[in-house]
């Protein structure tokens, strides 16, 4: 069964007891630093997020779970499209409180998006994968109009779908401009993190499962693209990046490692500052596998990433992380506002403290 089916049952060992995240001095974390736990009413995994605010955010997961707050996450309303409870939406993107695209993963038909533009009262499905050896991980957009999602390759590369009217179509792109995929080489649908934008025009693609794990970049909207070698561990079907974040056209993170919880993950991150051409790994790296990463809206080289076993944050750009947390989320990310968020197993969704 495909390695993005597998993360959804992963051993109890990465599952904490109790319901609460491990207080932050007890993880050898930062007084002032932590997260408040929203309590959703579902037990859903959750790896798609995208908050919009500090009232208004939207995530997504297992058992055909869209979640949707307007109030901070004070209450939730759980908004699938009708009929797919048997579907993971991995991915999730939102634009405001009624807009949001939901990607659903899976071999074959199972690979599905649906747009809401009432807030999920009602959805329309937008794209079925009839492709069956395509294999759709995460989406991301540039902007309310243009975005892509990315499936594991077909035909020796990865596949890229796009739209220009905000999800309501798609259309495969061309994939002459695609460099070949290595042996075994796919993406991680683990937090909604293995393709991401900054600016409107660059998007970068996170790969493992090889003997390297590697990053894509495409400076035109995904119609050609260059791949760079990462120092993020590879050489097994449970390794490789499997979150990315850039916070402008140059300066990216890279996290990831080997998501078994047996299995020791050392250089579980790395940094980019020449727009994914080349990386380097992190002076001291968060201690274990890390699904999800972050930049923070301020200061400007802060950061934040989260796994299963704990949150970290970095101050310098991420050369030197520090565990702040040791509660379990598989994905994070900010709005515009300088909100912070995240989710994962048991339906578990916070917000970030900061101060």
């Amino acid at each position: 069964m495909k390695l993005r089916i597998a993360l959804s049952v992963l051993s109890a060992a990465t599952v904490l007891a109790a319901g609460s995240p491990s207080p932050a001095q007890a993880a050898g974390g930062l007084p002032g630093l932590g997260w408040e736990l929203k309590e959703t009413g579902v037990t859903a995994r959750l790896r798609g997020l995208s908050p919009v605010s500090r009232d208004v955010a939207w995530a997504s997961g297992s058992e055909g779970t869209v979640l949707r707050t307007t109030d901070g996450g004070r209450s939730w309303q759980n908004v699938p499209p009708p009929g797919t409870t048997g579907l993971q939406f991995r991915d999730i993107e939102a634009f405001d409180a009624r807009q949001a695209v939901a990607l659903s993963i899976g071999e074959g038909t199972d690979s599905r998006v649906y747009r809401t533009e009432d807030g999920g009262r009602t959805w329309a499905e937008t794209f079925r994968n009839d492709e069956p050896r395509a294999f759709y991980d995460c989406l991301a957009f540039f902007d309310h109009r243009h975005g892509l999602a990315m499936s594991d390759p077909v035909d020796g590369r990865f596949r890229i779908l796009a739209t220009e009217d905000g999800g309501r179509s798609w259309r495969v792109l061309p994939s002459e401009g695609m460099p070949e995929a290595l042996p075994g080489e796919a993406g991680f649908a683990a937090s909604g993190q293995c393709l991401v934008t900054a600016g409107g025009r660059d998007v970068w693609l996170a790969t493992g499962g090889a003997g390297r794990a590697r990053v894509f970049h495409s400076a035109d909207r995904g119609r050609t693209w260059t791949v760079a070698d990462t120092p993020v561990p590879a050489g097994d079907p449970a390794r490789g990046v499997f979150g990315l974040a850039f916070r402008d056209p140059r300066h990216g993170l890279a996290v990831g490692g080997d998501y078994r919880p047996d299995q020791q993950s050392p250089s579980a991150a790395a940094v980019t500052g020449d727009g994914g051409a080349t990386w380097r790994p992190a002076a001291t790296p968060p201690p274990a596998y890390r699904s999800g990463v972050t930049w923070l809206p301020f200061p400007p080289f802060a950061a934040v990433a989260v796994g299963p076993a704990g949150s970290d944050v970095t101050w310098n750009g991420g050369r030197t992380w520090r565990t702040f947390d040791g509660g379990s989320f598989d994905t994070v990310s900010c709005a515009r506002d300088g909100s912070c968020w995240a989710s994962g197993e048991q339906g578990r969704l916070a917000r970030l403290r900061l101060g």
